[in-house]
C-alpha cells in the first residue's frame, strides 16, 4: 500500500468507553433521557449531531443547540480521558517506521477538530500526518466514503493504494465503499460483527506483531 489512513477514536487510542460515558451523562443527566449503556454504545459513530438525532429524533434541537451540546460532551470526555491518553501498543513505533519509509499518512475521523487536536497535540504526533479530515470537512458521515476519499485526495493517492485502519463496522463499510482495504483494531467490536465486510485484511488487538512490521519494512 502507498498510503495509510487512520480512524482516530478506538483505532489509534482506546477511548470509546469514555465517549460512551460522556454521551450517557449528557443524554441522561443533562437532557433528561433514560438510556442504557447497551442502547448508547451502538450509536458511537458519525457526527455528534447525528448521534443526537438518532437518540432523540429529528427536530428536537437546533443546529446551535447541537453544537453546544457536542462541545459540552467532548469537554467532559477529554477531562476524564486525559490521564489515560496513550496510543495503542505498538502504534508509536509503527508510525515512526512508516514516517521514515516516506509512507504518506492521514487521519480521517468523524471527530470534531477539538478532539483531534486534543489527541495529536497531547501525544505530539501531529508531524506524522500530511492530511486530517474531520467531521467539519465532510457533508456525509461514514459509511459514506467521502471521509476516506477526501483523505486519499489530500495525500495524492489513488483509493486502491490506501490502507484504512478502523475499529467499527460502519468505518470499514466506508472504506469498502471507497474501494479501500482495511485493518480492524478490535478495541470496540467483535470480529464476527465484520463478517459481511470482505475488505478486511487483518484483525488485531493492537499494532504489535509481524503483520504490522511487514507493512513498514521495505
Amino acid at each position: 500500500m502507498r498510503a495509510f489512513i487512520f480512524d482516530l477514536n478506538g483505532t489509534m487510542i482506546n477511548d470509546m468507553d469514555y465517549h460512551t460515558r460522556g454521551w450517557l451523562y449528557l443524554l441522561n443527566n443533562v437532557l433528561g433521557g433514560n438510556f442504557t449503556w447497551e442502547e448508547v454504545k451502538p450509536q458511537m459513530y458519525g457526527k455528534n449531531q447525528e448521534v443526537l438525532v438518532r437518540m432523540f429524533g429529528a427536530g428536537k434541537f437546533t443546529d446551535e443547540e447541537m453544537a453546544r451540546l457536542s462541545l459540552e460532551k467532548e469537554k467532559r470526555y477529554q477531562e476524564e480521558f486525559l490521564p489515560k491518553l496513550e496510543l495503542l501498543p505498538g502504534l508509536a513505533d509503527f508510525l515512526e517506521k512508516a514516517y521514515q519509509q516516506g509512507i504518506p499518512m492521514a487521519i480521517a475521523s468523524a471527530a470534531i477538530p477539538f478532539n483531534i487536536d486534543f489527541v495529536l497535540d497531547n501525544l505530539r504526533i501531529r508531524h506524522y500526518f500530511k492530511a486530517i479530515v474531520s467531521a467539519d470537512d465532510v457533508v456525509f458521515s461514514k459509511p459514506h466514503p467521502e471521509t476516506f476519499l477526501k483523505a486519499a485526495a489530500l495525500l495524492n493517492a489513488e483509493p486502491t493504494d490506501c490502507l484504512v485502519f478502523e475499529d467499527v463496522p460502519k468505518g470499514v463499510e466506508a472504506a469498502l465503499n471507497a474501494g479501500m482495504d482495511a485493518i480492524v483494531l478490535t478495541t470496540t467490536h467483535r470480529v464476527d460483527e465484520f463478517k459481511d465486510l470482505q475488505n478486511v485484511l487483518h484483525f488485531a488487538n493492537d499494532f504489535n506483531g509481524d503483520f504490522f512490521q511487514k507493512l513498514v519494512t521495505t
